[in-house]
């Protein structure tokens, strides 16, 4: 047991002192500036004799003498597709973040504090799941490792023939298993553990009949001139977070007798020889992690691990794979339940102290796992999971004294945004794990209010530029090895841009997104017709799933004659525009108005529905619906008090197709530019619905939903600060601040969120008679400007307190 202890213990402390080391790592500046001139020393090397795009998992060492322990050893690792990174037996790497094969990215490490006097070992698992590699993973389609050193102090760890390599036999895909729904994440792992090479990564291992690596292609960073392979960038985020979390509770046990604390403990719970077990683990709320298996004994047992989010419905219809005729119900019910989801599967050696921990992260609430035992006894020793996911810190309070249920909305709408965070953002952490601009855009949205993060928005800006098409178009989604096009997200993407801007400035970089934001915009413009409406867009012209959008995508005809398209290119010519006017081509900027005005223009001649009081879907006015109407108030058709009364007929109107959880982000928006946002609290159906079927993230689209956990419904995280509180930019930077609060039936309400400069709070008591007391401080050399009741009042740095009758 004290072995086991010490190899939880060493996982544990890794992890905490990689993600120290690389948060305080380095700068692209502090790379060694050699490594940006030519190609580096460093070559990518690969097993000889395999070939170069096959399934496969890879061990990598190379041992080597110092005279004393380093006070610096700082070296850029990369792979393809994956690694993991050891020194001297210690976990201290993962990677490298997802990219493409013009930005491929690699890590940079200073491997000083795990280096001694004497000979050391540098070992990395590297694994390639080629054609069944998850859709966000891009590959040059080799296998490849590289490790340079920073300067020739570190050069004797550079990748070529010296170091040593095998191919680890114990791995295989495992794809024995069924998950309802699309899914696109790869996978899941068999591991034959009689070939496993025990010990492959610490300095004691016999290696001496291990191959030399094979030599391939030096590495080099990108714009090396005339260089054919991966072009190197340093990796523009920090690692993700890492910490152990223990399972809460075991929800069911078939043939075996558990200990009370497990698996809130590490206790051992032991499966009889010739005999079968399943257990069913709760976590209790969903989470993203590396999961570890610490065993003893056992020889050949079969262990199958599962994942799910929930468990569904024990019908008729529970074998299909569609998700839409198999019902969850309340995610806390277990009895009668099935367990859905993908595996990884062990088949156990009998060996003493062995930890098995997946290669690549999973996504969980429920695991079962299910053993069956040969002639030997199976000790489970420990089960925990190691949390990964992008670092972000959340920033804001929110005190609604009497009103619970807010703050538990919050932490829901928290958690998901953390779960689909991780080298990018992701639509869904469990099924696709893929970084769809429509669903980026409020993700960007929840990290401008609610973080100081200043990474993670310009690096999903910045890979809707790389996933560019020479047609002009984003594609809907990037990284992703499978190209897919859904043009609304390319307008979308601009106004995550423009976004960015408003929130956080930096013009001289957006200045030079310009060129991409424009090329988007001509794309839309070919398809602009005389009457100033555009043409059928083609490709998947998702909306939202709402029912009544056939495929996600707006009600329109086969000329097109659709007001959501329509609509949607003026937001996007609109921010163009303001961007164009203040740090691009003020003439362009004319243009897009023009543009913009001209088909603002047509708008109600063409939709509007005098009968009803509605715009219309399309020139026929077969149909009508809230995303539509939502859209014209957006857009600025109407005058403040026309947008109201359509607004109040958006909420009432139960015959237009409805807003589902993705699209709420947009009505919120126009009932708050509406003058209406005191209805926003009593909107939100939608979200105590999933409250009350126990979720602990927003799923993707009322039930039946595949996925439960979809960040684009965490949009409650930023309009509680942004229409409750009444928080907003006024000017590009967040150099002006408009604090116009709605607080419906709320008397009492105070909260604070973070701002470039500092910190922005405010605290509200309404009284009938003595009107609203206003406490407000703002960051330092910032204005601002509070709104209640039509009435201004001019803010300044610093606090200030305000009585508005």
């Amino acid at each position: 047991m004290k072995i086991r202890l010490l190899i939880f213990f060493s996982f544990f402390i890794s992890l905490s002192l990689t993600a120290q080391i690389r948060l305080n790592g380095y700068t692209q500046s502090e790379i060694n500036p050699a490594l940006f001139e030519g190609r580096w020393q460093a070559c990518w090397i690969s097993l000889p004799g395999e070939p170069a795009n096959v399934y496969g998992v890879y061990h990598f060492r190379k041992s080597f003498e110092l005279t004393e322990a380093p006070g610096r050893f700082v070296v850029h690792v990369s792979a393809d597709n994956r690694y993991k990174l050891y020194v001297n037996g210690r976990f201290v790497s993962l990677g490298p973040a997802r990219g493409d094969i013009y930005n491929w990215n690699f890590e940079t490490l200073d491997l000083a504090p795990f280096l001694k006097k004497g000979v050391n070992t540098l070992a990395a698992v590297v694994w390639n799941y080629a054609e069944q590699k998850p859709v966000a993973q891009i590959s040059f389609n080799q296998t490849g490792f590289i490790l340079q050193g920073n300067t020739a102090a570190e050069a004797v760890v550079n990748t070529n023939e010296t170091w040593l390599c095998l191919r680890n036999e114990a791995y295989h895909p495992w794809n024995d298993w069924t998950v309802l729904g699309y899914y696109a994440a790869g996978p899941g792992e068999l591991l034959h553990m009689p070939d496993y090479p025990w010990g492959w990564e610490g300095p004691g291992y016999d290696d001496s009949h291990w191959k030399k690596a094979r030599k391939g292609l030096e590495g080099a960073m990108k714009g090396a001139r005339d260089y054919p392979g991966r072009l190197l960038v340093p990796n523009p985020i920090p690692p993700m977070e890492m910490t152990v979390e223990r399972l809460a509770e075991v929800a069911l046990a078939e043939g075996v007798v558990c200990p009370p604390d497990f698996p809130k403990r590490s206790v051992p719970v032991v499966i009889p020889a010739h005999s079968s077990a399943r257990l069913l683990l709760d976590n209790q709320q969903l989470t993203t992690g590396y999961l570890s298996l610490l065993f003893s004994g056992g020889k050949n047992a079969e262990v199958k691990i599962g994942y799910a989010e929930a468990l569904y419905e024990n019908n008729s219809q529970a074998t299909t794979k569609s998700y839409r005729l198999n019902a969850k119900n309340h995610r806390d019910e277990v009895k009668g339940k099935l367990f859905i989801g993908y595996e990884d599967k062990l088949i156990a050696d009998g060996g003493e102290g062995h930890t098995y921990t997946s290669l690549w992260w999973r996504t969980w609430r429920y695991l079962e796992l299910r053993i069956t035992t040969a002639e030997e006894a199976f000790t489970l020793d420990d089960i925990y999971g190691t949390f990964s996911a992008y670092p972000f810190t959340n920033e804001n309070t929110f005190e609604a004294p009497g009103h619970p249920e807010l703050n538990k909305m919050l932490d829901i709408g928290w958690r998901t945004a953390r779960l689909c965070a991780n080298e990018t953002y992701m639509d869904c952490p469990y099924y696709e794990q893929l970084q769809y601009f429509g669903d980026t855009r409020i993700q960007a949205m929840v990290t401008l209010f609610n973080t100081r993060d200043p990474y993670m928005v310009r690096h999903a800006i910045e890979q809707g530029r790389q996933s560019i098409v020479p047609d002009g178009i984003t594609m809907s989604r990037y990284p992703s090895g499978l190209h897919q096009f859904i043009p609304s997200f390319s307008l979308w993407w601009i106004c995550m841009g423009h976004d960015y801007w408003m929130y956080r400035g930096e013009e001289d970089y957006l200045r030079d997104l310009l060129p991409a934001f424009r090329g988007v915009l001509s794309w839309y413009e070919r398809l602009l017709k005389p009457d100033n409406s555009l043409g059928y867009v083609p490709e998947w012209f998702f909306a939202d799933w709402s029912a009544g959008f056939a495929n996600g995508e707006p009600v329109r005809e086969k000329e097109g004659h659709s007001a959501f398209q329509d609509l949607l290119y003026v937001l996007a010519l609109d921010a163009a525009a303001e961007m164009e006017e203040a740090f691009g081509l003020p003439a362009l900027s004319q243009y897009y108005r023009n543009l913009a005005g001209r088909i603002r223009d047509s708008i109600r001649p063409k939709y509007w529905d005098e009968g009803r009081g509605l715009f219309a879907d399309t020139y026929d006015h077969r149909s009508y619906s809230q995303h539509v109407n939502s859209l014209v108030v957006l857009a600025g058709i109407l005058t403040k008090q026309e947008a109201a009364r359509l607004m109040e007929k958006v909420l009432s109107d139960k015959e237009l197709v409805q807003a589902t959880i993705y699209f709420r982000y947009y009505v919120h928006q126009a009932l708050n530019k509406a003058g209406l946002g005191d209805l926003f609290l009593d909107n939100l159906r939608i979200w105590y619905d999933q409250m009350e079927l126990g979720l602990t993230t927003w799923a993707e689209m009322p039930e039946p939903s595949r996925s439960d956990c979809h960040a684009w419904g965490a949009s409650p995280n930023i309009e509680f600060y942004r229409i409750l509180l009444g928080i907003d930019s006024e000017a590009p930077g967040f150099r002006k601040i408009r604090i116009s609060p709605s607080l419906g039936e709320l008397k009492t309400v105070s909260g604070t969120m973070p701002h470039p400069s500092g910190s922005i709070s405010v605290s509200y008591t309404l009284d009938k008679k003595a009107g609203l007391k206003a406490r407000i401080t703002l960051p330092p050399e910032t204005t601002g400007l509070f709104i209640w009741k039509g009435k201004e009042y001019t803010l300044k740095a610093g606090e200030q307190t305000l009585l508005c009758p």
